[in-house]
C-alpha cells in the first residue's frame, strides 16, 4: 500500500474515531440523567417509612388515651350514680373526692387526646402527600429509564457502525500506529495534521528542516516530536509564510495558548509525554517511524 493511501486512510479514520469517542462520552454520561430521579425516589421512600412509623406510634398512643379516658369517664359516672345511696357525711366526702379526681383525670385525658389526634391526622396527611410524590417519581423514573434504554440502543447502533468503519479503514496499517493514533485522538480529536513549510499545523511548532523535508518526501509515517500527531505535507497557501518567527523574548510568536496546555499536561501519551512510547518508536517521534 502506498504511503499516500495510508495517510488518506488515516485522515478518514480520524473523523470516524473522533465521532466514536464523542458518542462513547455521551453514552457514559447518559445514565446520570436517571440517577437523580432514582435518588429522589429512594429518599422519598425512606421518608415514607420513617413517617409511617411515627404515624403508627401516634395511632397507638391515641388508642391508649381513649382507653384511659373511657376508664376515667366510667369512674366519674359510677361515683355520680352512687351519690344517691350514700348515708354518712364521710361517705359523701370520699365519693365526692373520687368524682372530682375522675373528672380532672377525664378533662386532662381529653386535652391530651385532642392533641395526639391532631398530630396523628397531620401525619396521615403528610403520608398521603409522600405517597403521591412516590407515585409521581416512580412514573418519572420509569419514563426516564425507557427513554434511556432507547437512547443507549441508538448509541450502541451508531458505535457498531463506526466500529465496522474503523476496522475497515484500519486494514493495511500496522497495529502500533493505529494504537498511537487512537490515543492521540482520544485526547485531542485530531491525530493527523499537515506540515506547512516547516511548521506543524497541530501545535504550530517549528520543525527541524531535515525532518520537515522527510515529511515532504512522504516515504514513511512520521510523528511530530512536539505533539506526537502523525504528519503529512501540504503546500503552503500562496503568499503566506509558514516559517514562524521568534519574538524578542525568545518565545514562538504564533504559539497558541491551547497548544501550550498540550505541553504543560505532559501526558498526551503518558506522564512522560512522548517518551512513554517504547524504545522502538522513540526514533519515530524525532525522525519518523518507517512504515512496513
Amino acid at each position: 500500500m502506498q504511503m499516500s493511501e495510508i495517510l488518506d486512510k488515516l485522515k478518514n479514520l480520524q473523523d470516524v474515531l473522533a465521532e466514536k469517542y464523542e458518542i462513547e462520552e455521551k453514552r457514559k454520561e447518559l445514565p446520570k440523567s436517571v440517577s437523580g430521579s432514582k435518588e429522589l425516589l429512594e429518599r422519598t421512600q425512606k421518608e415514607f417509612i420513617e413517617k409511617n412509623a411515627e404515624y403508627e406510634a401516634e395511632k397507638s398512643k391515641v388508642s391508649a388515651l381513649k382507653l384511659e379516658l373511657d376508664e376515667a369517664v366510667k369512674s366519674r359516672e359510677t361515683g355520680e350514680k352512687n351519690m344517691d345511696s350514700i348515708k354518712t357525711h364521710r361517705e359523701y366526702e370520699v365519693l365526692e373526692k373520687q368524682i372530682s379526681e375522675a373528672k380532672e383525670r377525664e378533662d386532662s385525658l381529653r386535652k391530651d387526646l385532642q392533641k395526639e389526634e391532631k398530630l396523628r391526622d397531620e401525619l396521615q396527611d403528610t403520608l398521603k402527600g409522600i405517597e403521591g410524590l412516590i407515585e409521581t417519581t416512580k412514573k418519572d423514573v420509569e419514563e426516564s429509564e425507557e427513554s434511556l434504554s432507547k437512547e443507549m440502543a441508538a448509541y450502541d447502533s451508531q458505535l457498531s457502525e463506526l466500529g465496522a468503519k474503523e476496522a475497515e479503514m484500519s486494514e493495511g496499517i500496522d497495529s502500533e500506529t493505529i494504537f498511537k493514533f487512537q490515543r492521540i485522538i482520544q485526547r485531542n480529536r485530531k491525530g493527523i495534521v499537515a506540515v506547512k513549510g516547516n511548521v506543524c499545523d497541530g501545535c504550530h511548532m517549528i520543525l527541524p528542516a531535515q525532518f520537515a523535508n522527510e515529511v515532504h518526501r512522504g516515504e514513511k509515517i512520521l510523528f511530530c516530536p512536539y505533539c506526537s500527531r502523525i504528519l503529512y505535507y501540504e503546500d503552503s497557501v500562496e503568499g503566506k509564510t509558514d516559517f514562524y518567527a521568534m519574538n524578542d523574548t525568545g518565545n514562538l510568536a504564533d504559539f497558541d495558548e491551547d497548544d501550550a496546555d498540550l505541553y504543560d499536561d505532559g501526558d498526551l501519551l503518558g506522564e512522560e509525554g512522548i517518551d512513554e512510547l517504547d524504545a522502538d518508536s522513540s526514533d519515530s517521534l524525532k525522525s519518523g517511524e518507517q512504515y512496513e
